[in-house]
């Protein structure tokens, strides 16, 4: 009953006989006369009829592209952002397991008996003189310092990459971190050029969410003093995405650590400031980044306190130019803007417990 309704619309169209006969609908004289007819009333319309009919059925045929066009691109985002979270979450499970592994090792390591010296006999105390009293205005100054000096890992003098990313490097050479945020983020890092990531996964194949990467200039073979990692700001909150909720105080106060292990060592990071600035240098609130590369204490210092200024919030805690800074930069609306998470590393004389206390205190400017 269908075809034989479809047969007879198509019999009524007035279609070039080429086509009626690939589609096999008989063309009878009766049929003949109704398209005869419907091109001649078509021939005598007005001219401005025929111009709206076919304005009609531009802006129809447009539309139609547009609907074909957007579906494609939604269906293709859509398969991107599905390859993206199961490559995610196969490498976040090896990642996990490595770490496993090496707590482990280590308790192990820890539970193991270690000698005890062997006693020795009792001799008499030797008497020591007494120590001489110290001039301290004939001692020298310490002179202020102006250049920072390259620092070796402290533990890893030699820079040996350790096993766990010795194994995560198998899945590509280029992963050179893992970037862990709390009920938030757990990503690799990648570093190559500041372009190749845009569009690719951590894997390297096409993908319009990109991966997370370290700043090219950022060399790892001795200790940087900053980090800067760059990803996408997806609204489906992948990479980057989910760092717009650090302008909610109430987040910033829960979450205020990130942890960033590299090849050669394990980082803890407190957030320092929340910031959006501009790469347009006639923008006031532009900063140079390539200051934060430079050994000078004075340049570094200098963007220290910008990103101070430019923060939305008032925080208490000590920033110095020879502290190891961590960055996680961003895109937002407007072309030229960044959204910036800057964080420093954890001093070894300080305790997250007292850190917590600081963020607590922090206040919206």
């Amino acid at each position: 009953m269908l075809t034989e309704k479809l047969t007879a619309i198509l019999r009524r169209l007035p279609l070039p006989a080429a086509w009626r006969e690939k589609l096999g609908v008989e063309d009878s004289p009766i049929d003949r006369g109704k398209a005869h007819k419907a091109r001649r009333l078509y021939l005598y319309l007005p001219r401005s009829e025929k111009k709206r009919r076919l304005t009609m059925l531009l802006i129809t045929a447009a539309l139609l592209l547009v609907f074909v066009v957007s579906a494609v691109n939604l269906i293709d985002y859509g398969l991107d952002y599905a390859a993206s979270q199961r490559a995610s979450a196969q490498l976040r499970r090896e990642n996990q397991q490595l770490k496993e592994a090496e707590k482990q090792s280590a308790a192990l390591m820890t539970a193991l008996p270690t000698e005890t010296p062997a006693p020795t006999p009792e001799s008499t105390p030797i008497s020591q003189p007494e120590p001489a009293q110290l001039d301290l205005a004939a001692l020298p100054t310490a002179t202020p310092v102006s250049r920072l000096k390259p620092l070796k890992y402290p533990a890893n003098p030699y820079s040996i990459v350790s096993n766990r990313f010795q194994k995560l490097r198998r899945q590509n050479p280029d992963i050179i971190g893992w970037i862990t945020i709390d009920e938030m983020l757990d990503e690799a890092v990648v570093q190559r050029d500041n372009k190749y990531y845009l569009t690719r996964d951590y894997k390297g194949y096409h993908n319009v969410n990109g991966a997370i990467f370290l700043d090219e200039t950022c060399d790892l073979r001795t200790r940087p003093y900053s980090l800067m990692l760059y990803g996408h700001n997806m609204k489906t909150g992948l990479m980057f995405g989910g760092l717009r909720n650090y302008e909610n105080i109430t987040y910033y106060r829960n979450n205020p650590f990130i942890s960033f292990d590299t090849l050669y060592e394990d980082g803890r990071y407190v957030v320092f400031s929340v910031c959006t600035v501009s790469t347009d240098a006639d923008d006031w609130r532009y900063i140079n980044w390539s200051w934060l590369n430079s050994t000078s204490v004075e340049l570094r210092q200098k963007v220290i306190n910008e990103l101070l200024r430019f923060s939305i919030y008032s925080t208490s805690i000590n920033v110095k130019a020879d502290d190891q800074l961590l960055l996680l930069i961003t895109c937002v609306d407007e072309a030229s803007d960044r959204r910036v998470i800057a964080a420093r590393r954890i001093r070894d004389n300080e305790g997250e417990e007292y850190l917590k206390t600081v963020v607590n205190k922090t206040r919206k400017k």
